[in-house]
């Protein structure tokens, strides 16, 4: 009869079957793809441990210029690693963000099929419900073909609500697989930001090797000689500086000096060795009149990233680096709780002057520019309150302008870090 006629379309119209993910590119060949990325992985990591264990052994040498040649040539090879692993790391993000993308697109279509199918069954339920049991009894040819039709009411009630279980289990599949997109997204963004630090350590190195054999042209005694002018220019430049500094004077107000603590600051390098300390000893809180350091040393080598120890404004930077003289390259940052931290020795800078960083920004590469006799990051806190800026005449007759602080204005990094 036509009323059952009519329960068995809204029946149709209630039972939407899920349909299958379908992914495109097969599930398989995108996880295939994915295992290999990994087995790439795997190997990239063991090559860049190899490169690790020989610059090891080469820094022993590294005082001759075959010695600093190959150490460069090692750290490019493993920054060439480096970049390759983060390249696959990312094409392995990429594949698992194209599965999740493929499963929240059939999720999509799942719900959008169940919405058209309910929307239908719910409209003949309305029309259903409109008449009354008595009418469908009278209607009815026989009181068999009635019961008939109430039980196929029921039967369509029934499953519209399982539909609506159901169409409400496949909304919270949609909403955890875009959760998951959203975090792989973001992870490949993080990876993208270290492949173009690591493009820029790449960048240092390489500079850095064709800076040396253009000073050298391959010689060792013209190697030798540069050591030996950084090493004397060293000595005097730290002695004039301490006789500026000295000449300086500042009333050190003890309340605004920032409370020490492990903390304050964070590492400028994501891997910290400290190759000298402040000071005469480890234990130095302030400048000795023999001239000694005014800040701390850390092993690091050309095109380490360096990092922001706080937030602050990049108060002054010094690109234009003079052979063998003074801090090289440097950057100087100015924070919010009174310190000022500088960054000298770099190969190359990132940041400009005015310019606000955010704590663990890169802020340049680690280089051996100025009078350094290898590669390294010298680190110096001071009071920003008392900072200065002076004139220095190198030893070539090239006046630079340095940063400069009273004895008194030098703060032991230690005890901020």
């Amino acid at each position: 009869m036509r009323f059952t006629a009519l329960t068995c379309s809204i029946v149709l119209a209630a039972l939407v079957v899920f349909p299958s993910i379908s992914l495109g590119q097969s599930a398989d060949e995108l996880q295939q793809q994915i295992d290999a990325n990994n087995s790439q992985i795997e190997a990239l990591n063991k090559e860049i441990a190899q490169y690790e264990s020989q610059l090891k052994a080469t820094s022993q040498q590294k005082q001759t210029l075959q010695g600093r040649l190959n150490e460069l040539d090692l750290q490019r090879k493993k920054l060439t690693a480096q970049i390759t692993l983060t390249k696959n790391q990312i094409g392995t993000t990429q594949k698992q963000i194209q599965q999740l993308s493929n499963g929240i697109d059939a999720a999509q279509g799942s719900i959008d099929n169940n919405r058209a199918g309910l929307a239908e069954s719910l409209r003949s339920l309305y029309d259903t419900d409109k008449r009354s049991l008595a009418i469908s009894i009278l209607n009815a040819s026989d009181l068999t073909d009635a019961w008939q039709d109430i039980d196929a009411i029921a039967f369509i009630q029934d499953a519209v609500r399982t539909d609506i279980r159901s169409l409400a289990e496949t909304k919270q599949v949609l909403t955890d697989t875009k959760t998951q997109a959203e975090e792989k997204r973001a992870q490949l963004v993080a990876q993208q930001r270290q492949l173009t630090t690591q493009q820029g350590s790449l960048d240092a190195t390489r500079k850095a090797q064709n800076e040396l054999l253009a000073q050298t042209k391959s010689q060792e005694s013209a190697y030798q000689k540069i050591i030996a002018q950084k090493q004397a220019e060293k000595v005097q430049f730290e002695a004039a500086l301490f006789e500026l500094a000295s000449k300086l004077e500042y009333t050190l107000d003890p309340s605004k000096v920032p409370s020490a603590g492990k903390g304050v600051l964070r590492w400028p390098l994501d891997n910290v060795f400290v190759t000298q300390q402040f000071g005469k000893t480890s234990s130095s809180g302030r400048l000795y009149k023999s001239g000694t350091h005014d800040g701390i040393d850390l092993r690091a080598s050309i095109g380490t990233p360096v990092r922001a120890s706080l937030t602050g404004t990049v108060l002054e930077v010094n690109h234009g680096a003079v052979r063998n003289c003074q801090y090289g390259k440097w950057v100087l940052v100015k924070h919010g709780n009174g310190l000022a931290t500088l960054y000298a020795h770099l190969s190359d800078i990132l940041v400009a002057k005015g310019q606000t960083v955010a704590t663990g920004s890169v802020v340049g590469y680690a280089g051996d520019t100025g009078y350094a006799t290898g590669p390294h990051l010298h680190f110096t806190v001071y009071l920003s309150d008392a900072l200065s800026f002076k004139s220095y005449k190198c030893k070539s007759g090239t006046s630079v302008t340095v940063p400069l602080a009273p004895t008194n204005a030098y703060l032991n990094p230690l005890d901020y870090l």
